[in-house]
C-alpha cells in the first residue's frame, strides 16, 4: 500500500481527472490525499480522499508590483504549509493536475525529494505546468501533439485525460438509432465560465429550426441558476421539450444517450465526448491566454468527430442552419460519433496509476500504447 497526494486546481477541469485516478488508485488499495485551493467545495465535495489539505496559492501579476509582491508572499507561505502537511502525510508520490494552486505543494515536494508526475489535460500546456516541468520526473499528457510540451528536458508518455467512473460505466453504449420521424436528443452545457452565451445563443437557434424538426427535438441544457426563468421561456415560446438545471449530476448517462452535444472545449468535456463516442459542435471560450480549448477542438475537427464553432462569428441563424443540415442527415452524425470514439482514450486511469505506482517504487510493467 502506498500514499498518493494529488494536487489540482479547484475547478472542474483539473478536479475531475484528479478524482478519476483517486478512484483508480483506492481501487487498487492505496491511501489518496488531495490539495488543492478553497474553491474544491464547490467541484470537489465528495472528493474520494481521506484528507483534503487546502493550501494558500496565488496567481502571479507581472503587471502590477503591489500583487506580484503579494502573490509571491502568499506562494511562499503555501509552500510552507504544503512542507508541513507533506512531512507529516510522507506520501510515495505526488501527482500534480495544473492551475496555480498546485505551484506551492510540488515545490515543496521536489524540495522533499519526493518524486512527481505532472499532468496535463490539453493540448496547450499551462502556464502553472510549464513553470514545475524543471522539477517533474514526468509528464504525462492527454494529446500526442502538446503545445509548449516539447521544450521540457523530461520523460513524457501520452495516457489521455482520465475520466470519472460515472463515464466509463456508460463508454460502451452504442450511438442512439436516429430514424426520419423519431426523438432527437441534444444536450448543451457550457461549464462555470461559458454557460452563459450558450445560453443567449442555443435556444435563439432552436426556435429557427423548421417545425417538424423542432417538435422532434428532446434537448437537455445545463445553464447558470440566473438564466434559468429566460431560458426556459425562450424553449416554451418555441414550443421545444426541454429539461433545464444548473448542474445534471447524471450529465455522463445524458449525454451517452444524446444524438449530438454543443458545448465547449474544456479538457474534460473533450475527453468525455470522446470516450463515450458522440458528435459535437464546439464553441471554444474565447480570450484564453493560450487559446488551450481552441487547440483541443482543432484536435477533434480534424479527426472528423466534431466541428468548432467561434462564438465570435456565431449567431443564432448560422448556429439553426448548422442544426438543420446535421439533424437531417444521420449517416454524418453517425460517422462523427466513431471518428469521436477513435480518439478516446478510456484507460488513461489506469495508465496514470500504473506510472505513478511505478514511480512510487512498486514494481510493474507500464503500458505506453496509446
Amino acid at each position: 500500500m502506498k500514499t498518493f497526494m494529488l494536487m489540482a486546481g479547484g475547478t472542474g477541469g483539473h478536479l475531475f481527472p484528479a478524482m478519476a485516478l483517486a478512484q483508480e488508485l483506492l481501487r487498487r488499495g492505496h491511501v489518496v490525499e488531495l490539495m488543492t485551493d478553497h474553491r474544491v467545495e464547490s467541484y470537489g465535495g465528495d472528493f474520494p480522499a481521506s484528507q483534503v489539505h487546502i493550501v494558500p496559492s496565488a496567481t502571479p501579476s507581472l503587471r502590477n508590483p503591489v500583487k506580484f509582491v503579494a502573490g509571491g508572499v502568499k506562494i511562499l507561505r503555501g509552500m510552507a504549509v504544503a512542507f508541513g502537511k507533506l512531512r507529516a502525510s510522507k506520501p510515495d508520490c505526488v501527482i500534480a493536475f495544473g492551475g496555480y494552486p498546485t505551484f506551492p505543494p510540488f515545490l515543496a515536494a521536489n524540495f522533499l525529494g519526493i518524486p512527481g508526475i505532472l499532468h496535463e489535460q490539453n493540448a496547450v500546456m499551462g502556464r502553472a505546468n510549464r513553470a514545475l516541468g524543471r522539477f517533474a520526473d514526468l509528464l504525462a499528457m492527454s494529446f500526442g501533439e502538446t503545445r509548449f510540451a516539447s521544450g521540457l528536458s523530461l520523460e513524457k508518455v501520452v495516457t489521455g485525460n482520465p475520466v470519472r467512473d460515472r463515464v466509463r460505466a456508460v463508454a460502451t453504449t452504442p450511438y442512439p438509432e436516429l430514424g426520419p420521424d423519431s426523438p432527437i436528443n441534444l444536450v448543451v452545457f457550457g461549464g462555470s465560465q461559458g454557460a452563459r452565451a450558450l445560453s443567449e445563443i442555443v435556444p435563439a437557434a432552436m426556435a429557427l429550426l423548421p417545425e417538424g424538426l423542432r417538435h422532434r427535438l428532446r434537448v437537455v441544457q445545463q445553464c447558470r441558476a440566473d438564466d434559468l426563468d429566460r431560458v426556459t421561456e425562450a424553449y416554451r415560446l418555441a414550443k421545444i421539450n426541454v429539461e433545464l438545471a444548473a448542474f445534471f449530476a447524471d450529465l455522463p448517462e445524458r449525454m451517452a444517450r444524446s444524438h449530438l452535444v454543443i458545448g465547449r472545449s474544456g479538457a474534460s468535456t473533450i475527453a468525455e465526448l470522446t470516450v463515450l463516442g458522440r458528435p459535437s459542435i464546439l464553441i471554444p471560450l474565447p480570450g484564453s491566454i493560450d487559446a488551450d480549448q481552441k487547440h483541443n477542438a482543432l484536435v477533434v475537427e480534424a479527426a472528423g468527430g466534431g466541428w468548432i464553432a467561434e462564438q465570435a462569428t456565431l449567431s443564432p441563424q448560422s448556429l439553426a442552419s448548422w442544426l438543420t443540415t446535421l439533424l437531417t442527415d444521420p449517416a454524418t452524425l453517425i460517422k462523427a460519433a466513431d471518428a469521436a470514439r477513435s480518439l478516446g482514450q478510456p484507460r488513461a486511469v489506469e495508465k496514470l496509476a500504473d506510472l505513478a505506482e511505478m514511480l512510487s517504487g512498486k514494481n510493474i510493467e507500464v503500458d505506453h500504447r496509446s
